[in-house]
């Protein structure tokens, strides 16, 4: 059985998802940030916060996907 934290943690991550690929990261990040504060350990929160920081930092280029792609190992 999942717990009311977890569900709401999900819910969270699914609401940032949408808008990272919606290309509006910092409200991604907000959702991302969110449902960390509620789950400290939750790894998909923090890598998406983290691509969220790098795109507003260096937008990926206009016919992004939505694909993460790795740089480096």
């Amino acid at each position: 059985m999942i717990s009311e934290t977890k569900r709401e943690v999900l819910s969270l991550f699914e609401e940032g998802r949408e808008l990272y690929k919606s290309r509006k990261f910092s409200e991604a990040m907000g959702k991302f940030a969110h449902a960390l504060k509620l789950d400290q350990e939750d790894g998909p929160s923090k890598v998406y916060y983290a691509r969220c920081k790098m795109y507003l930092e260096n937008p990926p280029p206009p016919e992004w996907d939505g694909v993460f792609i790795m740089t480096t190992k």
